[in-house]
């Protein structure tokens, strides 16, 4: 086992991203942050590490053909480490949530058996599995926004709409990228079933639903708010039209659409941020 290796399975730089985007759920529901939030930010990096790390504990033998350099297919760490470790993770982040509220206990519960179930068996189902980590991932800013109450819920409800329909378009691209991994290991995605040209226009219909409903926000963020979101709405589109027409996994790759489209989310955060907070 490598130090190293325990690091780079737990993906901390997205763990840190999810915990971010839970504090900025808070402040989009209440339009300040209170010292409770960064407790949301450490339950949510653990809790997601701990997804990540059992995500690859299931997708071993998918990782040896996609990405063998990836810790455990590489030998950096064992199996049975990765195990316990995400056990540790997904403990103490449900353990750390009972000091918040029953709504964010309840997510963080329902949401670490959901990443559990996700990588042990949900992954191979076509399409429920994208739709499973894009509620995930919109799920954050529920969770911030949860801590305020019910009310909280509410005003974040259209930021993890959003959130749900440009990741959901980044998972349906990422699965036409690995065709041939999740062939070999016998899953039944959404581009094995329908092909990497109906999968490609899935995508980008996904994506200028984002579109849309990132225009949502106007009517309480106003003209400025639009002025900030234009640039990553076009970005968005500009991504999911450059694979359109792709026949063949090597094409989407070349694409960079995956990557396009998590620096644009990253970027996207920080427009809601500013919203929430100049707005």
């Amino acid at each position: 086992m490598k130090i190293s290796g325990c690091m780079r399975i737990l993906r901390p730089v997205n763990s840190l991203v999810a915990g971010i985007a839970a504090m900025i759920g808070y402040l989009m529901a209440t339009g300040t942050l209170v010292s409770e939030t960064l407790l949301l930010a450490v339950i949510v990096f653990l809790i997601t590490s701990a997804g990540n790390v059992v995500n690859d504990y299931y997708d071993i033998e998918i990782d040896r053909i996609n990405r063998p350099e990836r810790p455990l297919p590489s030998g950096d760490v064992g199996k049975r480490t990765a195990l316990a470790l995400a056990v540790l993770l997904f403990s103490s982040g449900i353990f750390l949530t009972a000091f918040t509220n029953v709504l964010c206990l309840a997510i963080a519960t329902f949401n670490s058996l959901l990443l559990a179930g996700y990588a042990a068996w949900l992954k191979k189902t076509p399409l429920i599995g994208n739709i499973a980590v894009s509620y995930l991932s919109g799920s954050l800013f529920l969770f911030g926004g949860a801590l305020s109450g019910i009310a909280g819920l509410v005003q974040v409800a259209p930021i993890a709409v959003i959130t749900f329909l440009a990741m959901l378009s980044r998972e349906i691209f990422k699965d036409a990228e690995d065709i041939e991994g999740d062939s070999a290991a016998g899953a039944s995605t959404l581009p094995i079933r329908i092909g990497v040209k109906k999968t490609a226009y899935t995508g980008f219909l996904c994506l200028a639903g984002a579109v849309v409903a990132s225009l949502v926000p106007y009517l309480w963020w106003g003209p400025w708010y639009i002025a900030g979101i234009f640039p990553i709405d076009a970005t968005l589109l500009f991504a999911g039209i450059r694979p359109i027409n792709c026949t063949t996994p090597d094409c989407i790759k070349a694409t960079h659409v995956t990557s396009l489209l998590k620096y644009t989310m990253f970027a996207s955060l920080v427009v809601f941020s500013a919203a929430a907070v100049l707005l």
